[in-house]
């Protein structure tokens, strides 16, 4: 009797082990991340009020990290089409109802697995093979493969702005479809122009890639928005056809208002950069005549 009086009050001293508050995370059944509730609440007035921003942050973070951009359908060097890959992205919707329901229950430890939607291109295969079929536009400019700097700056604007489809009210963008340039993405020290004068900076050249692509697409009839020329003459383009681009300043616009979708087609061959614009046989489009460049 005695002995289990004192078993009964050894047990009622020791301090209790608390069961741990915690949210596992999950994709395919291995742990991403375990959270606590307290991390995501605010908890000064007695209730659990959710931090909003920093649950959002967190999404956000995990849907940088999990989810997959789908791939357009697109032409290979010999015109052969690649076909498109689906991607997907956290649903964030089922993603946070699961969340609220464990912030406000009082369930101490919970399993969830990342919910996931499906992504799909905007550019398939059955499209792309509709609007590759007629040219209706297209131009040509030499440069020097000898000057290697430039030649890489070229060769890696043209192969951003290749495959590039425009659908119908849409505003392509020269800056915002090759990005800034940098050493990093491989851009190289080359001859620019400054305020009239000849200079070097990362990316020089790729105007001549910009001002191809305006010629090329105002052959094809389609409404330039925006086109800066040089401060001085450049020896690639007839003068006042060229277009000048830079990250921190001028840009090259234009918008597809016709009633189909269209294509960009890139590409250097020896010292010439082609660029051509396709689209559909049921495109109604007005051509235009554009001086034919220098060489």
């Amino acid at each position: 009797m005695i002995l289990s009086l004192l078993m009964g009050y050894f047990l009622l001293t020791q301090p209790v082990t608390a069961v741990p508050d915690r949210l596992t995370i999950t994709k395919d059944g291995n742990t991403v991340t375990t959270i606590n509730r307290d991390d995501f609440t605010i908890s000064q007035t007695g209730l659990p009020l959710l931090n909003s921003k920093k649950y959002y942050e967190f999404l956000d973070n995990l849907d940088k990290q999990f989810s997959i951009a789908p791939e357009n359908a697109h032409l290979d060097q010999n015109g052969g089409i690649i076909p498109e890959k689906a991607g997907s992205q956290i649903h964030r919707q089922t993603f946070t109802e699961q969340f609220y329901a464990y912030i406000f229950s009082t369930e101490q430890t919970k399993v969830m697995e990342l919910p996931f939607l499906t992504v799909y291109p905007k550019v398939d295969s059955e499209l792309l093979s509709d609007i590759r079929s007629m040219r209706i536009g297209r131009y040509v400019t030499s440069f020097n493969p000898s000057n290697k700097k430039r030649s890489n700056n070229i060769e890696l604007a043209t192969k951003a702005i290749n495959n590039q489809v425009v659908f119908p009210g849409e505003t392509f963008s020269f800056n915002r479809v090759v990005g800034k340039r940098t050493a990093a993405k491989g851009y190289l020290r080359a001859k620019v122009i400054v305020r009239g004068e000849f200079s070097e900076d990362i990316g020089g050249g790729i105007c001549q890639v910009s001002s191809t692509l305006y010629n090329a697409v105002d052959n094809a009839g389609i409404k330039i928005v925006e086109r800066f020329s040089h401060s001085r003459k450049v020896p690639y383009i007839p003068p006042g056809r060229d277009a000048t681009v830079s990250w921190y300043g001028p840009d090259f616009e234009f918008k597809n208002t016709y009633n189909q979708p269209v294509l960009i087609r890139a590409r250097t061959l020896g010292h010439l950069l082609i660029i051509s614009v396709y689209s559909s046989e049921n495109i109604n489009y007005i051509p235009k005549k554009v001086p034919t460049p220098p060489y």
